[in-house]
Parts: C-alpha cells; sequence; structure tokens
C-alpha cells in the first residue's frame, strides 16, 4: 500500500478523530503512472492490479510489472503518433483491459484523458471532439463505437488519428482504412519511458470527464495531477479496501465512477481490480462472477442492487465478500434491507459527483444506515444552506454546499470547467461550490438526501423531495424502479407523478399494470410516508430513461413528457 506515504496519518479512531486529522500530502510533481504504478513495479513487481475476464470466456490478469511495461509500450506509441502533453485523447474501450495501460501512458506523456461512454452517439462524439478539440480516439473494434466514430469525423477536424483495439468476440487487427491496430503498433515500442514533467503549480490537467447531462448539455469538468490523491479516501475509509482486496465495479470506462472505484484510490491503497467486460448486464452472470473470482469488495450503483435482488441470492455463494458499497444515486432502503437479509452485509453508501471525490460516506466508524448519505468525508468543508443562504438546523432541508474554498481547495474537487482551453473558475464564487443536492441533517452529523434542486416538487404549499416517495414506492413487492416527478395542476401547482417499473415476474406474482394496482400503490404510500406525498398519477412503463451510464435517472425528460 502507498496510500500511507501521502497521508500524515493513516489510522484513526473515531470518526472524529479522522474528520478533525486526516491531511493528504500532494506533491507539485506527483503523477499517478509514475509515482504510483511505477513505484508498485520496482517495489513489488509481480503484486496483482488487475483480473479482467469477458462472457467468451477469456481471462488476463495483470501485476503492476506489466502494467508499467504495457504502459510505456504504449506511450511511446502515442507520442510517435505525434500526441504531446497537453493533447486531449478520447478512450472508448469499455471495460477492455487496454483502458487501464492507455490511461496510465496518457497521464504519463501528460496528455488529457477524457473516457468516453461506448453508448456515446455520433452526436455524442462530435460534441466532445469539437469542445475538447480531441486528437486522438482509441476505440473498441466494435461496430456501433466504430459507425459513431466514423459518422462524427466529417465534423471533428481536430481528429488526426483513431486506433482499434480489440473488443469481445472482435479482433482489433483486422485491417481497417483510416484506423491504426493498436496492439499492433504498441507492441513495437520500447517498454522505457522517460518521465513527463507535469505540474500543480501550472494547472496541468490530467483528464476531464463529461457530465451525465441530466439537465442540459454536457460539461467538462477538469481534473488537475492530484486528483488519484483525492481518491484515498474513497478507497482506502469507504470503501475500506487494503492489499488483499479485489474490487469488482460494473461501471463503464466512460464515467467518473470508474474514476472512483477502478483505478485511482484503489491503486493508491494497494487494491487488486476485477473487470468483468460485459456484453450486456445480466444480474445473474455478474452474481457468478463475485462467486468464481472470489470477490471481496463490490460497489455498485443501486440500479445494479435493485436488479440483483431480483434474483435468488440464496443460490450464489457471498462468503469471500467483505463489504459492499454504493453511490451514483440515493440507495433505497427496501433494496438496502433485502441484500442484508440475503448477504449479511450492509451497504455503505456514498455520494459525491463527477467534480469530486466522496464528500459524504458511510466511513469505517459506525454502522450504515438505511437511507443515508453518510457523514461528510473531511477533505470537504460541507453545509445546508437554506433560500436565504443561511445555515439550516438539524432536521431542516437545506441545499448542500461545500464552503471555505476561498481558503482551502480539497484535494479531489475539479480544478473547474474547462472551456476553449481555459479553465472556468466562476462556479466557485464566494467561496463556495453548489452541487444542486437538496438534504437535511440529523444530530448525529448523518445527511438524509432529498433530491436535486431542480427536482422539487411544490404541491399545495408542500415542497416535496423525491427520493422519500421513491423509496415508499419501491417498498411495493409489484416495483422494480421508480422515478417520482412533479406534473402541473390547475390548483394546486404540481402533483407528486410516479413512473413505475414493474418487477419482471409481475404477473406470476398476480400483479398488472391497472387501476386497481395504481390504487393499491397509492394507498401503500399514503400508509408509508406522510399522506400528502402520495402520487396522484402513475404511469407505467418498460423502462425509465438514463443516463448513458445508466446510473442515473433523467427526471427532467419525464417532466418534460408530463
Amino acid at each position: 500500500m502507498l496510500a500511507d506515504r501521502y497521508l500524515d496519518r493513516v489510522k484513526f479512531d473515531s470518526y472524529e478523530d479522522f474528520k478533525s486529522n486526516y491531511k493528504v500530502k500532494v506533491p507539485e510533481d506527483f503523477n499517478f503512472g509514475f509515482d504510483i504504478v511505477d513505484v508498485y513495479a520496482k517495489e513489488s513487481p509481480d503484486k496483482k492490479a488487475l483480473v479482467w475476464c469477458n462472457d467468451y470466456g477469456e481471462e488476463k490478469i495483470f501485476t503492476f510489472g506489466d502494467i508499467k511495461k504495457y504502459s510505456n509500450k504504449i506511450a511511446n506509441f502515442l507520442v510517435r503518433t505525434g500526441i504531446k502533453k497537453g493533447d486531449t485523447v478520447m478512450l472508448l474501450l469499455k471495460q477492455h483491459y487496454e483502458y487501464w495501460l492507455a490511461a496510465v501512458a496518457l497521464h504519463k506523456i501528460g496528455a488529457i484523458l477524457i473516457p468516453g461512454s461506448f453508448l456515446l452517439t455520433k452526436k455524442d462524439i462530435a460534441y466532445r471532439n469539437n469542445a475538447a478539440k480531441v486528437k486522438m480516439i482509441i476505440a473498441a473494434a466494435e461496430k456501433y463505437i466504430i459507425e459513431q466514430i466514423e459518422s462524427a469525423m466529417p465534423e471533428s477536424p481536430s481528429v488526426t488519428a483513431k486506433a482499434l483495439v480489440r473488443a469481445n468476440g472482435v479482433d482489433g487487427s483486422e485491417k481497417r482504412e483510416g484506423w491504426l491496430d493498436f496492439a499492433g503498433e504498441y507492441a513495437k515500442e520500447s517498454d522505457v519511458f522517460e518521465r513527463n514533467k507535469t505540474d500543480l503549480k501550472t494547472g496541468d490537467i490530467m483528464l476531464t470527464y463529461f457530465t451525465s447531462g441530466t439537465t442540459g448539455m454536457p460539461k467538462m469538468v477538469a481534473h488537475d495531477y492530484s486528483y488519484p490523491l483525492g481518491h484515498i479516501t474513497t478507497a482506502k475509509y469507504w470503501q475500506q479496501v487494503h492489499d488483499e482486496t479485489l474490487l469488482l465495479n460494473p461501471a463503464d470506462s466512460g464515467w467518473a465512477k470508474f474514476g472512483w472505484s477502478k483505478i485511482y484510490g484503489q491503486w493508491i491503497a494497494g487494491a487488486a481490480i476485477m473487470s468483468y467486460d460485459w456484453d450486456k448486464f445480466i444480474p445473474d452472470k455478474l452474481l457468478r462472477i463475485i462467486e468464481k473470482y472470489r470477490v471481496t469488495m463490490f460497489c455498485g450503483t443501486p440500479t445494479h442492487y435493485r436488479f440483483m435482488i431480483q434474483e435468488d441470492l440464496s443460490k450464489y455463494d457471498f462468503s469471500s465478500l467483505e463489504h459492499a458499497g454504493t453511490a451514483g444515486e440515493p440507495l433505497n432502503p427496501e433494496v438496502f434491507n433485502k441484500f442484508f437479509e440475503a448477504t449479511g452485509l450492509k451497504i455503505r453508501e456514498g455520494f459525491g459527483m463527477t467534480e469530486t471525490s466522496v464528500f459524504l460516506g458511510n466511513f469505517e466508524w459506525g454502522e450504515p444506515i438505511p437511507g443515508s448519505t453518510g457523514r461528510p468525508a473531511p477533505l470537504y468543508d460541507m453545509d445546508l444552506i437554506n433560500d436565504e443562504g443561511k445555515s439550516c438546523a438539524d432536521g431542516d432541508e437545506g441545499e448542500m454546499i461545500i464552503k471555505n474554498l476561498d481558503k482551502y481547495h480539497p484535494v479531489g474537487l475539479m480544478a473547474g470547467y474547462y472551456q476553449n482551453g481555459e479553465i472556468i473558475k466562476d462556479c466557485f464564487e464566494g467561496g463556495i461550490y453548489r452541487p444542486g443536492d437538496m438534504a437535511w441533517r440529523d444530530t448525529r452529523g448523518y445527511y438524509w438526501f432529498v433530491g436535486r434542486k431542480d427536482d422539487m416538487i411544490k404541491c399545495s404549499g408542500y415542497r416535496i423531495g423525491p427520493f422519500e416517495v421513491e423509496s415508499a414506492v419501491i417498498e411495493h413487492p409489484a416495483v422494480l424502479e421508480c422515478a417520482i416527478t412533479g406534473a402541473p395542476d390547475p390548483i394546486r401547482g404540481q402533483v407528486v407523478k410516479a413512473t413505475v417499473v414493474l418487477v419482471k415476474d409481475a404477473k406470476e406474482k398476480g400483479y398488472e399494470a391497472s387501476e386497481s394496482l395504481i390504487k393499491e400503490i397509492q394507498n401503500h404510500v399514503k400508509k408509508t410516508t406522510a399522506p400528502y406525498k402520495y402520487p396522484r398519477i402513475i404511469e407505467f412503463v418498460e423502462e425509465l430513461p438514463k443516463t448513458l451510464g445508466g446510473a442515473k435517472i433523467k427526471r427532467k425528460e419525464i417532466r418534460e413528457k408530463s
């Protein structure tokens, strides 16, 4: 574990001790590729870093010695192709093992990494290419991905090179006009790469995430080279990984959850990553991977857990699992309780954004509380404010903020939004960052998520947060997923609307979309939470609209159709 080299202290006696005394040491020339990967390769070259498998029976295991060797080869190939410090390269690689190798290579060069989802369309890709001045795209050799990229090229003048990576069931070395054979090209290169200087003082950017675009066009979130160190908190103290951990997170490499759970903090804290490179998310297959590879830590979105608990969990061996975690959206208590009944594990919820590392979490001190996002991480000065901008008392709803940024910029918080080659910092005006989420805090300091500020519903003078109502609806045995939104009403201003996906065996359980089921769900909610919060409108759908990564529900899209 290298985490102890970047912390003043590693062990803490209590959450209060952790909150008061946790400090990260950030060298001005820190580079994840050289200072983490290559240090492990020197000191523990045979230490396991990555276990990869797919649905075709293929498996590969990489040590840190391997990661150093291949990342150096890729770095030399990219430099030969014309990539230099400050250039932007987009990776659309799903969960292929060469994502890790290419990402580390880009960090060593000092190029800006842009992770991209394999579900991006031609429009999405062209937008990203132009907004970030992408110079090169490295993509999995899958028909859909290739078609979208090639159709975006006439509108992408900055892109000068494209490379194909072998994908599941597809040989990336097949010749395709206008594309480089990624593996074939880097195989020719030296496995020695001299250190490039990256500097926090000069504002060098390590990677740029595009936000999920739930409320508008995606923004470019820029993180500097200190970003991986911010995720020590995420990995070591929230996910509780250690030198013997094998962590599985199903996130696609295009999303910040991948950076949260599948590379930076985990490797710094000594864990190995399990990558299951599936073609399609099938809960039974995922559960079999946990069982087969003896995964010790699983961290998925609430969506993953909602589908997993629909399986007969008694069929699976969970004896290797030490911890379970979730982030992406708040976790409904019903899902927490069912998973606990089946596995004996209490899911530790964490909360944060593309712009941050974990800033709320159920850390190792104290039992996780169903429905609570936990307590503030020590790197962030958190508060709740009311409409007048004053701090809220315990028990009162307010807007979450990160404050005092004019005095201290937390490690893991974005450098700013990237625009026209500049870092825009006006999101930190007045020393405050406003994520846009509503919550309340109990007397123990635990935060309870209410909903996005934009998603709050005002009905007959009451302000209703969607999460509490969603949690009540999802407790009904017929419901798999639910999104609560406000629908216009001439008398009340807005009424609560529930958009519901039924469980896959609803008919076998005696349920079907009908007026009688609507009444049953409404009565259930009236008994579970305050009666005025019940959904006056219920619509049954096959699936909910979600962001490309599948982690977040696009409530704005539902509202616009109401």
